[in-house]
């Protein structure tokens, strides 16, 4: 069964390559790329979702309100969060940790360091 990893980051440019680079590296996986959270609920409720890596700060819904609603729509939807800032103002980060999220990855970070939390997250680990 073909495992579907959903990139959501505001930076167009940046959730495309980083999908280029994981289907390179797993052709067996289906990678889809938006560049806002609304966009990619959509498809969440779709169900054809197995996994969500997001960024944080997006303008139409921040990585915080995005792993609320994929939690609310069907909680066994693991979400990586990534960030480019070492400050978070707005707190996000702990208030997610709190309400249960697992992983975050902080810009830059190689490909490979992502594939094995999404490996991870896939086996239930």
């Amino acid at each position: 069964m073909v495992k579907i990893i959903c990139i959501v980051d505001d930076e167009e440019s940046f959730a495309e390559n980083l999908r280029i680079e994981i289907m390179h590296l797993r052709p067996d996986w289906k990678v889809i790329s938006y560049s806002s959270g609304m966009e990619a609920m959509q498809e969440i409720l779709r169900g054809k979702v197995d996994i969500v890596v997001t960024d944080i700060a997006m303008p139409d819904m921040d990585g915080y309100e995005l792993f609320w609603r994929v939690k609310d729509h069907n909680d066994a939807i693991p979400v990586i969060m990534m960030t480019g800032f070492g400050y978070d103002p707005n707190h996000v980060l702990v208030r997610s940790r709190q309400d249960g999220l697992r992983d975050i990855l902080y810009k830059p970070f190689e490909t490979e360091r992502l594939i094995e939390l999404i490996d991870r997250r896939l086996t239930g680990e």
